[in-house]
């Protein structure tokens, strides 16, 4: 009797969307995989020296910040999510091979920007139709769809090592492009949102509205200083390593040991804490484990400790999106579904990251490992704020 209501639940899980979103966020962080890792070298190679390569991908960053919270309003406001994000990615994919026809700084630069435009709200679109089918079909979990896409990532960043190998520099490009490509197909399979009954004003009145609520921006801040305090071990947990005299081998496990604890919390671990904690308990729960992983990561290099921590990284961050897109596909109308997403994707994470991201290169090199306190400091900062994080308050704040 179990096995035949497990196997109906799965059959439910196949033939709902649930499939089309795995291919959706598949292709996307796949994309976002093989391309990263090896754009800087790409650049390199087409002639652009170290300064102009950090102008053009800090540009791209502040494209990026600008042009999501746009495309988020454009999606609420003409109904169309799904046709928005299915544009961008297909622009995503044929902007990536105009990369292959420039050399020098100004040309990559132009077509950097242009690039950073079109793949700007792809990630919070994409989740906000994700949630938005989780939430209606009740088959699956929306950490199911970004677990599939955080498991991507990684083969994506696998693959692209075995085809720069292979095939140069230029092969990234190539993929990336396609997948792109392939996520604007991906999109035409995935449900459109509910027509909505009251759309938002023209401007920016949904911004404004979803800033008005104190429960919405205490949300924000609260994912900016703990996603955000991971600024520092992206940067410079693989310099203290090696400094601390830790090879290639067990550095590549003790990443994996991170990737591998974000994919299971997504899939499995992360929506049984949030079904018996809520919000809040959960988002004190990341914050408070932020606190240790971050006080360790200051104290020792010692591998038995590193072994121990890394995998907290599952509860530190995935754990805190699961929690914050549970509050979102709560509390927030669905009319401005697609402008929460990249809100909270822009101001929320990006900014937070890049700022802190340019912060840490200063402490690391002020304060060495002892940089990771203040990351501990942002997390304990981040405690008291969680405690309010529920529905009901921040349903009552947004009236």
């Amino acid at each position: 009797m179990i096995v035949r209501t497990g196997a109906k639940a799965w059959a439910s899980v196949l033939t709902s969307s649930f499939p089309a979103f795995v291919l959706l966020q598949g292709s996307l962080y796949a994309a976002y995989g093989t391309e990263s890792p090896f754009l800087p070298s790409f650049l390199g190679e087409r002639g652009l020296i170290p300064g102009e390569i950090g102008a053009v991908l800090a540009a791209g960053t502040l494209m990026r910040l600008a042009a999501a919270p746009v495309a988020g309003h454009l999606a609420d406001r003409y109904d169309a999510t799904r046709a928005v994000l299915g544009v961008a990615a297909a622009a995503a994919g044929l902007i990536s091979f105009v990369y292959l026809t420039g050399y020098g700084f100004w040309p990559l630069l132009a077509v950097s920007v242009l690039h950073a435009s079109a793949i700007a709200a792809l990630a919070p679109l994409a989740d906000a139709l994700a949630l938005t089918a989780a939430e209606r079909e009740g088959t699956f979990s929306y950490g199911w769809v970004r677990g599939a896409g955080s498991a991507a990532f990684v083969l994506g960043t696998l693959v692209s090592g075995l085809l720069v190998a292979k095939a140069g520099l230029t092969s990234i490009i190539v993929s990336s492009g396609i997948l792109f490509l392939a996520m604007a197909v991906a999109t035409s399979r995935v449900p459109a949102a509910h027509p909505q009954e009251e759309r938002p004003s023209l401007g920016l009145g949904g911004i404004r509205e979803l800033l008005a609520s104190a429960s919405f921006r205490r949300m924000l801040l609260v994912a900016a200083l703990v996603i955000g305090s991971h600024a520092l071990n992206d940067s410079f947990a693989v310099i203290r390593w090696r400094e601390a005299g830790i090879g290639p081998g067990t550095i590549s496990l003790l990443w994996s040991e991170a990737v591998a604890s974000e994919v299971l919390v997504f899939v499995f671990a992360g929506p049984w804490l949030l079904a018996r904690l809520g919000v809040a308990r959960a988002t004190l729960m990341a914050a408070g484990l932020g606190v240790l992983r971050w006080s360790a990561m200051a104290t020792t290099a010692a591998i038995p400790v590193l072994a121990f921590v890394q995998p907290l990284h599952g509860l530190t961050f995935a754990l805190l999106h699961l929690a914050n897109m549970r509050l979102i596909a709560s509390v927030v109308p669905e009319r401005l579904a697609a402008t929460a997403q990249t809100l909270y994707g822009t101001l929320g994470l990006g900014v937070a990251s890049a700022v802190l991201t340019a912060t840490a290169g200063f402490l690391y090199g002020a304060f060495g490992a002892g940089a990771f306190w203040a990351m501990a400091a942002l997390c304990a900062l981040a405690l008291p704020l969680a405690s309010g994080l529920t529905p009901k308050a921040m349903v009552q704040n947004s009236r």
